[in-house]
C-alpha cells in the first residue's frame, strides 16, 4: 500500500476531497547548492495535488488523514499509461517499415501507433463498463487513518482547507 499524508477539504457523502503538496523524492532537506530537486522545483512552482477519496474513518474538513492506494493498482496504471502508447509507436514503426520503403511512412506509421496506443489506454480509463478504471474501486484511493504519527508541515499551507 502506497500512503501519502493530506488534509481534507470537503465531505460529500463517503468520499473526501483532499489536498497534498507535490513533493520531491528526498523532500527537499534544505541544501540548496548541489542539488537539482530544489533547482527543478524553485522553476516549476509546485502547486498542491487536490483528489478524491473514499472515507471510510469519516473524517471531518481539516483533519490530517493518511490516504492509501494498492501498488497493483499503480503498476496496472503505469502499464496502460507509458508501455501500451509505446507498444503502439513500435508497432505502428514495425509495421509501416514492412509495408513501406519511404521512411517517411516509417515515422508516420510510429506517430499514428503512438496516438493509437494513447487513446486505447485513454479507453481503458474512461470506460464505463465494469473493467474500467472509472468504476473500478480498486484504483481510487482510501483514506486509511487520522495522521497523528506524520509530518504535516508541508499540508498546513495547503489552500482552501476548512472552507
Amino acid at each position: 500500500m502506497i500512503e501519502e499524508y493530506a488534509i481534507v477539504t470537503a465531505v460529500r457523502n463517503d468520499e473526501a476531497s483532499l489536498v497534498l503538496e507535490r513533493r520531491t523524492a528526498c523532500g527537499l532537506c534544505g541544501q540548496k547548492r548541489g542539488c537539482g530537486n530544489a533547482t527543478w522545483s524553485k522553476m516549476v512552482k509546485s502547486q498542491p495535488h487536490e483528489f478524491t477519496a473514499h472515507n471510510a474513518i469519516h473524517a471531518q474538513v481539516g483533519d490530517a488523514v493518511v490516504v492509501g492506494m494498492e501498488e497493483g493498482a499503480l503498476l496496472r496504471s503505469v502499464f496502460f499509461l507509458y508501455i501500451l502508447p509505446l507498444l503502439g509507436l513500435m508497432l505502428g514503426a514495425l509495421l509501416a517499415n514492412y509495408l513501406f520503403v519511404n521512411q517517411f511512412y516509417v515515422m508516420l506509421g510510429a506517430t499514428l501507433g503512438l496516438l493509437a496506443g494513447f487513446f486505447a489506454a485513454r479507453h481503458w480509463a474512461t470506460a464505463k463498463g465494469a473493467n474500467g478504471l472509472a468504476n473500478s474501486h480498486g484504483y481510487q484511493a482510501h483514506i486509511l487513518r487520522q495522521a497523528e504519527d506524520g509530518p504535516l508541515e508541508h499540508c498546513a499551507s495547503a489552500p482552501n482547507v476548512g472552507k
